[in-house]
């Protein structure tokens, strides 16, 4: 749950939330950018694994520098929009090289965690989510998505993302429900290593589906040539797409050409 909201002093840092307190301290919240009263829309980062407090705000490779650059790419790219930036760090990030990075048991904790700081969120405001989801994080962000309400939904560098299908009550991945759907995207960067983990699911081990498949049904955009955790790198095309789509600009986001 949100709690323990303190004003940051740095002027970009709107707030920091710290998510059950009575756990280890390494779950981390931090708000950057507009206030979410007044913002225009929100994005969510929500990382991948080995996310530790201690390297939180170090560089775009981890959560609070990539919320900082998707707000500098913003202030170029849109000037007069808000933009709120949620750095969510609310599960237990396994470490890369372990059992519990193959398994989805801190991905099934985490997915309920973030429906109920969505939930709190929503409570706030009434501006557009995005969440923006990258390798494990991707797969519990897929868990949590079916009936959030969210308006985009980006996977970069995932090891997949569950079933192919949620069901008729569950992620439209096309967007195309009564109400409009989530719109749901995915990129893949050249030199991703991801890209030859297996995508497959067999019981707690692995994690299905892959979106960048075009049966799954993403919009695949743009990525450029970078490696698994630089996404959020200043100058690249998945730096500018994903500060796009969390800016709602979706007609101007680069799409992957079929094929490359």
């Amino acid at each position: 749950m949100l709690r323990n909201l303190a004003i940051a002093s740095s002027v970009a840092v709107i707030g920091t939330l710290l998510l059950s307190p009575s756990q280890p301290g390494e779950r981390l919240v931090r708000i950057y950018g507009s206030d979410l009263a007044t913002a225009d829309r929100v994005a969510i980062i929500v990382p991948g694994a080995d996310t530790r407090v201690a390297t939180f705000d170090s560089s775009t490779r981890h959560p609070g520098g990539a919320a900082r650059a998707l707000l500098a790419e913003a202030a170029r790219l849109a000037p007069h929009e808000r933009l709120a930036v949620m750095a969510w760090l609310g599960y237990d990030s396994p470490p890369t090289l372990s059992l519990a990075a193959l398994t989805d048991e801190a991905a099934v904790a985490g997915a309920q965690e973030l429906r109920r700081t969505v939930a709190g969120l929503r409570r706030r405001t009434p501006a557009p989510i995005s969440l923006l989801c990258h390798s494990y994080g991707s797969y519990a962000c897929a868990l949590a998505a079916p009936g959030l309400p969210i308006a985009d939904l980006a996977f970069i560098g995932s090891p997949g993302v569950g079933a192919a299908r949620q069901g008729a009550e569950g992620l439209d991945v096309r967007g195309e429900t009564p109400s409009g759907g989530v719109r749901i995207w995915a990129g893949l960067g050249d030199d991703d290593w991801i890209r030859l983990v297996p995508k497959a699911k067999l019981g707690p081990l692995g994690f299905g589906t892959d979106p960048m498949q075009a049966a799954y049904g993403a919009r695949r955009f743009e990525t450029g040539t970078g490696g698994h955790s630089d996404y959020y790198t200043p100058g690249t095309p998945s730096l500018r797409n994903l500060t796009l789509i969390a800016l709602g600009r979706h007609r101007e986001v680069t799409r992957e050409q079929d094929g490359s």
